[in-house]
């Protein structure tokens, strides 16, 4: 995994400069910092589903792994790491629940990184068929967030 101070660092040189983007890649890990864009960009699903963190005192961390693997679709990952939310705010509506109708562009969750909002939005239309994230839980990069169908 990539050292966060030298994503902090990066963070800082970009903030200094004019570049608008920077890819950055060490061994298999990679950062991407884009001074522009909140759009996260897609995700397709190509090999088995990982648990999201199990809750302490769960009885059975295999439990949201089974239920994600019967439900088949199209994937969304986080595109980074930080705190998932279903809503804008505490008390807001959430963007999306099980059964919702979205469209590509539409806005699925935030992910807090680094006292950043990045909202998260679907690249497909269709249906939200799993939630597989927790609200307010934090999530590492590539780890499954919604199954859309």
């Amino acid at each position: 995994m990539m050292d966060i101070r030298k994503i902090k660092k990066l963070i800082e040189i970009i903030e200094k400069s004019d570049i608008a983007e920077l890819e950055i890649h060490e061994g298999e890990d990679s950062v991407r910092i884009n001074r522009y864009s909140n759009r996260a960009a897609p995700i397709h699903y190509n090999g088995p589903l990982t648990s999201p963190q199990a809750e302490p005192g769960s009885a059975n961390p295999s439990k949201s792994e089974e239920s994600a693997e019967t439900i088949s679709g199209h994937l969304i990952k986080s595109p980074m790491v930080g705190t998932f939310y279903l809503a804008p705010s505490p008390g807001s509506k959430n963007f999306v629940e099980v059964g919702s109708r979205v469209s590509a562009g539409d806005t699925l969750c935030i992910i807090e990184a680094m006292k950043i909002l990045n909202q998260i939005e679907s690249d497909q239309d269709g249906i939200v068929r799993k939630i597989l994230v927790e609200n307010g839980q934090p999530v590492e990069y590539n780890e499954p967030l919604f199954i859309i169908e």
